[in-house]
């Protein structure tokens, strides 16, 4: 079989570190019949060892000469598509049970994904990601550190975050300039009703300007809602935690 050259423009870049693919999958523990999807398997290296946990997988792969490969084997289902474009709510009703979803990102699409994969957090058991470390440090960082931001607010809203393991660049082939990390993502116990395009476009106009106070920005697009309640715009964005965020969206609708 010839030798699949990593694509750029697919931001392929594929793990062949068989000790760092063990500690992955165990941190994923998959268990047999549970409905598994994986993005991006590339050359099957966390595929492999899925499959024997699980015995089935379905797996969404954009590259055509990498899909053919993963048709030959009958244990997996291949969606050969972008997976911007994968109805992941229209998995879960055809597997019958909540999606656990797994993927080595191409990093650089991982933000577009996340929020596509937001859209059907209803259908998500858990999501385990490699991507790039400071993208995780960035999604899990609490209020008050400077990497807590937009993708902060708008991932912890609905699901617990956990950097589970770092990754080194050189556990890839072609490896990637930048450090990795696995990230683990269990959706949360849904709490009152949040109107979401609205906590997006919040959360955007606080973080447009981190290093003003609110009252330069977030306060001038309330004043423009004919906000009147109380909040704090004393403060720059990144010192207001997600709960607080919520409850302003909350008061806005009502």
């Amino acid at each position: 079989m010839t030798k699949h050259i990593a694509r750029k423009r697919f931001g392929q870049h594929f793990l062949t570190d068989g000790a760092v693919i063990a500690d992955i999958v165990d941190a994923i523990d998959p268990r047999p019949g549970e409905a598994l999807v994986e993005i991006g398997p590339g050359l099957g290296a966390m595929t492999d060892p899925l499959v024997q946990r699980c015995g089935r997988l379905t797996v969404i792969e954009l590259d055509r000469d990498l899909a053919a490969r993963l048709r030959r084997r009958p244990e997996l289902r291949v969606v050969e598509s972008d997976v911007l474009k994968v109805d992941f709510g229209e998995l879960a009703g055809q597997a019958g049970a909540p999606l656990r979803v797994v993927g080595n990102l191409p990093y650089n699409i991982s933000t577009p994904i996340l929020f596509h994969l937001l859209g059907a957090v209803h259908h998500i058991a858990d999501q385990h990601f490699m991507l790039q470390k400071e993208v995780v440090e960035r999604m899990a960082a609490g209020p008050g550190r400077k990497d807590y931001g937009r993708l902060s607010v708008m991932l912890q809203w609905r699901y617990d975050i956990e950097s589970v393991l770092d990754v080194p660049p050189q556990a890839f082939d072609p490896p990637p300039r930048v450090e990795s990390a696995v990230v683990r993502m269990q959706p949360l116990r849904e709490g009152p009703a949040v109107d979401a395009a609205l906590l997006g476009e919040l959360v955007a106009v606080a973080f447009s300007q981190r290093r003003k106070l609110l009252r330069h920005t977030l306060g001038r697009w309330l004043e423009q809602r004919g906000f009147a309640g109380a909040f704090d715009v004393q403060r720059r964005a990144e010192e207001v935690p997600v709960s607080e965020y919520l409850q302003l969206v909350q008061a806005l609708s009502a």
